[in-house]
C-alpha cells in the first residue's frame, strides 16, 4: 500500500520592511511565484505594513491594552499556524529593520522548533549582514535558521518592469533554499508530532 503524501507545508512569508517606497513587495512577489510553483508548500504573506504590531511593550505583569491585543490577533495566529518561515528583509545600517525585530520580540513560542529561510536585498552586501544578525536573534528563540539563502545585490537594478528576475543562478538558489526549508520543516513537524517541543 503506497505511503500517503504528507500534508503541504504552511509557509509564513514575513515582510520585514514597512518604509514608504520600500522595495520589499517586488522581492516578495517574486518569492511568492516560486512558492506557487511548488506542490508541497502553501504560503501566507504577512506584511507588517498592512498588519502593524504594537511598538510599545507593557510593563512586566501588566495586561495588554485592547488596541494592542487586536493588532496581535491579526498576526500571532498566522505565525503559530506556520510550519516554517521565510523572512524577506532589507539591510538598514548593517542590520535588519526595527519593524521586523518588533515582530520577532512580540512572539516567542510561535518560532519554537521551526525552520526559517531568508531572502535579503540591498546594495553591495545584498542584505546579508541583516541575515547574519537575524540568525543570532532567532537562535535565542529556539528556531532553526537554514544555511541556504537568496540575496539580491543592487536589487533595484536586478528586476525588470514586471518584477521578474532573469538570472538562472538566482532561480537555482531559490529552489535549493526552498528544498532545504522543506526538509527541515518536515523533519521538525514530524518530530513534534511524536514528542512535543519543550523550550
Amino acid at each position: 500500500m503506497p505511503t500517503p503524501a504528507p500534508a503541504p507545508l504552511h509557509i509564513a512569508v514575513l515582510i520585514g520592511s514597512t518604509r514608504e517606497g520600500r522595495f520589499a513587495p517586488v522581492v516578495t512577489k517574486w518569492l511568492a511565484g516560486r512558492l506557487d510553483e511548488r506542490g508541497d508548500m502553501t504560503a501566507d504573506v504577512v506584511d507588517l505594513a498592512e498588519t502593524p504590531l504594537p511598538t510599545v511593550f507593557p510593563a512586566f505583569g501588566q495586561e495588554l491594552p485592547q488596541d494592542s491585543t487586536e493588532l496581535l490577533a491579526a498576526v500571532s495566529p498566522r505565525l503559530a499556524a506556520a510550519d516554517a518561515f521565510v523572512f524577506v528583509t532589507p539591510e538598514y545600517n548593517h542590520s535588519f529593520p526595527a519593524s521586523l525585530k518588533n515582530a520577532v520580540d512580540w512572539h516567542n513560542e510561535q518560532w519554537h522548533a521551526k525552520p526559517i529561510a531568508f531572502v535579503s536585498y540591498g546594495g553591495l552586501s545584498g542584505g546579508l549582514r541583516a541575515v547574519e544578525q537575524l540568525r543570532v536573534v532567532m537562535a535565542e528563540l529556539n528556531a532553526t535558521t537554514i544555511r541556504k539563502t537568496v540575496s539580491f545585490h543592487n536589487a533595484w537594478a536586478e528586476f525588470d518592469a514586471s518584477g521578474e528576475h532573469a538570472d538562472p543562478a538566482v532561480e537555482a538558489a531559490a529552489k535549493a533554499m526552498l528544498d532545504q526549508l522543506a526538509w527541515w520543516a518536515h523533519a521538525l513537524r514530524d518530530a513534534k508530532s511524536v514528542r512535543p517541543y519543550a523550550a
